[in-house]
């Protein structure tokens, strides 16, 4: 007789545990006592595991989001700031480095 695979099950435990950790990996690793390489592992060779995961990771996004765009509603000036300088690029709102030297660069010939 064959052994079941626990793969699965702990595929499953897995998504829970990073649902639970805002798909945080290495505090999901640690809950389970699973070691990162084996997650990696898992993403490169399961594309369901992946997407599950990925699907993990956007949620935590959109809720962090969220209380982003709460501290927003409070008027936070740095989280207007900050949203400004991410998401408002295309109209400008990006701080940009500008380095000027007065030293002339020197030309070498070949």
């Amino acid at each position: 007789m064959s052994q079941p695979d626990t793969s699965d099950t702990k595929k499953k435990a897995w998504i829970q545990a990073m649902e639970k950790n805002l798909g945080i990996v290495t505090q999901t690793a640690k809950s389970l006592g699973i070691h990162r390489s084996t997650y990696y592992d898992w993403r490169s060779k399961d594309e369901d595991f992946a997407k599950r995961c990925d699907d993990v990771q956007e949620i935590a996004l959109d809720f962090v989001e969220g209380k982003l765009l709460k501290r927003i509603q409070d008027e936070d000036t740095t989280s207007i700031l900050f949203y400004l300088k991410t998401k408002g690029k295309h109209r400008g709102y990006v701080e940009r480095t500008e380095i000027q030297t007065t030293e002339t660069p020197a030309l070498e010939w070949a």
